[in-house]
């Protein structure tokens, strides 16, 4: 059964303001449920791996840089954050903490920490106006020198291994002679103590439309200092800030997107406390609308023709492109949809490489784990009963086939039923998928698509 506490009573309560009581009670039925995220425990590295990592020894290391804006940082908070960054067992960091708070609170803590720790890594700037989350980040970004940023909320936390992961990752890719510029981790929230922990958020690897559909990054986000002080913050996006940055980060990188990793492993624990979006999602409604006109620049900015609408969740989006998608879209090469039994319950559409359908069961109202089935989103294999194929690859297709592409009457997707009896759908669908990704071609599922089948 999902975790019942005030939090989501809050979030029930804004989403039947926001979307009705059907809907809401869609929701909350789905929220009764048994989810993945109600057997979490966060596992610390054990002392003798943390051990093993600080004993490390490292040639070439590279230096990252952590970057907090501070304002008006409850004191518990801010020394819980001190301390998580001081127990890193990678130690080539420097934190960066721009304070644009009305008083000196911070400032004094800060200097009580370095003091007692005769640590010089620690860097605080004070700012003389609060000009806005971007612009104050803008004047920390400004004195970091290290190899890499990461971005730190100033009352959240790391993990004590989250530079080492970070670390070995970039120097283990530019031994493949490749340069990362965006790392980011799985993360998961913790109450307003730091003692517990839960709502961990399993990641998927880099996913251009699911991005686009959502900030999926979020935290742990490591940039390249070259591209962050190229790129900076943009104060008109501020509550939606990073995304913003990301997105941007993106553009700068694709189409090969091999300079993005993503570390499946908890490397930060986002508090929740009553002024936060974790708890409370109304109560920065502005980084919301933010985050549409994140999505709408990006692309503007690739001449991409489309219109960004707001989903019944908040913070989650869908685009509708103009006027088709492969006009639209030059990166795809077939869309795929939703497959729903009599039940209406998800039987396929969208596979891993084993023929795993990640949605299955699920029903056709419910978004499952963290809104995902109800996302567009890359996919690696999608359903050759139920996909649309670009024109310039239908040769592609029959000759993989050995069937004329032809598209039903309704919807212009490939008509399944000219598929003989027998066919194994998972293995034609695979190879057909596959030789479109092979021709540098995107794959996209969209849930709106919907297909009944017996």
């Amino acid at each position: 059964m999902g975790k019942i506490n005030l939090a989501n009573f809050k979030k029930t309560y804004y989403y039947l303001k926001k979307n009705g009581v059907k809907a809401a009670f869609t929701a909350v039925c789905e929220r009764l449920r048994k989810s993945p995220l109600d057997a979490y425990a966060y596992e610390r590295p054990s002392d003798e791996e943390l051990m093993r990592q600080r004993r490390e020894v490292f040639n070439e290391p590279v230096t990252i840089s952590l970057l907090v804006p501070a304002f008006n940082t409850k004191r518990t908070y801010l020394d819980a954050l001190l301390l998580s960054v001081w127990e890193q067992t990678y130690p080539y960091w420097e934190l960066v903490l721009a304070d644009a708070g009305s008083d000196l609170e911070v400032r004094e803590a800060v200097e009580e920490f370095v003091r007692e720790r005769q640590e010089t890594r620690i860097r605080y700037i004070r700012l003389d106006t609060n000009e806005g989350i971007a612009a104050n980040s803008n004047r920390g970004l400004e004195k970091v020198t290290g190899d890499y940023v990461g971005l730190l909320d100033h009352d959240d936390l790391l993990a004590p291994d989250a530079l080492y992961e970070n670390a070995v990752r970039i120097m283990n890719a530019k031994k493949r002679g490749i340069t990362l510029k965006i790392l980011y981790s799985d993360e998961d929230k913790c109450d307003e103590k730091g003692e517990s922990y839960y709502e961990i958020y399993r990641k998927k690897d880099f996913n251009l439309d699911l991005l686009l559909s959502n900030n999926y990054i979020c935290h742990f986000l490591v940039m390249e200092t070259g591209m962050m002080k190229k790129l900076k913050f943009r104060c008109n996006f501020d509550g939606s800030q990073d995304y913003d940055l990301i997105l941007r980060g993106v553009a700068e990188i694709l189409p090969d997107d091999r300079e993005i990793s993503h570390i499946p492993k908890v490397l930060y624990h986002w508090r929740c406390h009553a002024g936060s979006t974790a708890v409370n999602p109304e109560s920065k409604r502005y980084a919301y609308d933010a985050g549409k006109r994140a999505i709408e620049d990006f692309l503007l900015q690739r001449g991409i023709h489309g219109d960004v609408e707001a989903t019944e969740h908040l913070g989650f989006f869908r685009i509708s492109y103009e006027p088709d998608v492969f006009e639209a879209r030059g990166d795809i090469g077939v869309l795929g949809g939703r497959l729903l039994d009599r039940k209406n319950r998800v039987v396929g559409g969208i596979y891993d490489p084993t023929g795993i359908c990640p949605y299955v069961g699920l029903a056709a109202g419910f978004s499952g784990y963290m809104h995902q089935a109800s996302l567009t989103q890359d996919a690696k294999i999608v359903d050759i009963r139920f996909m649309k194929v670009r024109r310039e690859l239908w040769k592609l297709f029959e000759e993989i086939t050995g069937i004329p592409y032809r598209e039903a009457a309704e919807g212009g997707f490939f008509d399944g039923r000219l598929l003989p009896a027998g066919t194994d759908y998972f293995d034609l669908s695979r190879r057909v998928c596959e030789a479109v990704t092979a021709k540098g071609y995107r794959i996209l599922w969209d849930p709106k698509e919907t297909l009944k089948i017996k």
